[in-house]
């Protein structure tokens, strides 16, 4: 498909829309995230900001009243709001693969009909589809499906106003993709609360009691096996994992600004002691410069991986029905490397920028120690020693990735 210049304008212009507002809405976040996430209390009020903005239907196409975004415009949004706050950003990412799921696993009249419902009412998104959580049993009934069972962990649960969640069609053992309504008979749902990080994201358990299920309410097969799902579907794992890549460089940016900022005002805990009094000024310690040195590259080089994966699957989803097995493999491993080097970023940069504020870092006042908490959370979900193999096992046998969500 050929795009204009007027086109491309018009998008470009559309984007820097949407990241203004996406950065409003962070810095209203900033303002009171450490004592927000000190409270810890169930974020309505924030989803509630996140769906007056128009963030939660910046995906949804135009014609049904959303924002008619990309996905590269929906990564730049997660990003910029996670750096403000880690755990809103992980509840937005979630919410933006969650309620694109039918694009990949639904059939077009199924999609349209539920992207627009959603659109309309404006629905916050929650569940999980992970390859290894234990599934749920879809059991056939009179008037459709029982949907039977205990997930230990979905997304936004605590808040959400449609669960997609992952099952297991009774008697032939095929993983699905079900969508559930929350407040519906027999689900009881709510935000665990007892993770160290990502207080306010709303995660938690989804235990499911002879929920009904209506045939239109199955979105689709999640079967790993060849041949079952279409290269197109396939794209699923590089899309939900560059919202994972976006949310770790987020957090990772969140922090290294803060450091910036903290670093302006307050002596370097490595400069000896002087007599002369502290008088501000820009840092010239040079191991804190090393430090801060060393974690920027970090940051960046991530950073330019995950752009070279956004640009590869924005053409892998355009390409639709005509992409093949071979392009969406390396669309899905350069979505694995991103994500591995963001993984490891955040990890390396909330870890050691805390040295270069010092003991100030332990305070409970700045609240620097959120971003390790979220960070670590989020990756201990998923670790990336998987990936890796998988990366090397393409690069050097030509196997192509299996088709794993992550959670």
């Amino acid at each position: 498909m050929t795009v204009t210049v007027d086109e491309a304008t018009d998008a470009h212009a559309g984007q820097a829309d949407w990241l203004h507002i996406a950065r409003e809405v962070a810095d209203d976040l900033a303002a009171d995230a450490v004592e927000r996430e000190q409270a810890g209390k169930a974020p309505l009020d924030e989803v509630a900001q996140l769906r007056e903005s128009g963030l939660l239907t910046l995906l949804a196409p135009a014609e049904y009243g959303g924002g008619g975004a990309d996905w590269r415009t929906a990564y730049a949004a997660v990003r910029t709001v996670a750096a403000a706050d880690g755990a809103i950003g992980h509840l937005l990412g979630s919410h933006y693969f969650l309620s694109s799921s039918a694009r990949f696993f639904a059939g077009p009249t199924q999609a349209a009909r539920i992207e627009r419902e959603s659109t309309a009412r404006q629905w916050c998104w929650g569940g999980g589809i992970a390859s290894h959580e234990p599934p749920l049993i879809l059991t056939p009934a009179a008037d459709g499906y029982l949907l039977d069972g205990y997930q230990k962990f979905a997304a936004g649960v605590g808040i959400a106003d449609r669960l997609v969640l992952r099952a297991t069609r009774y008697g032939t053992g095929e993983p699905l993709a079900v969508l559930v309504d929350p407040t519906g008979p027999g689900v009881v749902s709510g935000a665990s609360g007892d993770t160290f990080g990502q207080r306010l994201a709303a995660g938690g358990a989804v235990e499911c009691d002879a929920v009904p299920v209506s045939a239109n309410d199955v979105l689709g097969s999640l079967s790993p096996d060849e041949g079952v799902l279409s290269p197109f579907a396939s794209l699923a794992v590089p899309t939900v994992r560059l919202v994972s890549t976006q949310y770790c460089l987020g957090v990772a940016e969140g922090l290294l600004a803060e450091v910036h900022e903290h670093g302006k005002a307050v002596r370097s805990p490595w400069q000896p002691f002087s007599p002369q009094p502290w008088t501000g000024g820009l840092p010239q310690d040079p191991y804190q410069l090393t430090v801060y040195g060393e974690l920027a590259v970090a940051a960046r080089a991530a950073s330019a991986l995950a752009d070279q994966a956004v640009d590869a699957l924005v053409r892998g989803l355009a390409r639709g029905n005509d992409l093949d097995d071979e392009e969406g493999a390396e669309i899905a491993v350069l979505a694995s490397v991103a994500e591995a080097a963001a993984s490891r970023a955040a990890q390396d940069v909330t870890t050691r920028a805390l040295d270069v504020i010092g003991v100030d870092a332990a305070s409970v006042w700045y609240g620097f120690d959120r971003f390790w908490r979220d960070a670590r959370t989020h990756t201990l979900r998923e670790p990336v020693a998987h990936r890796l193999r998988e990366i090397g096992d393409y690069f050097l046998n030509g196997v192509h990735p299996p088709f794993t969500l992550p959670a």
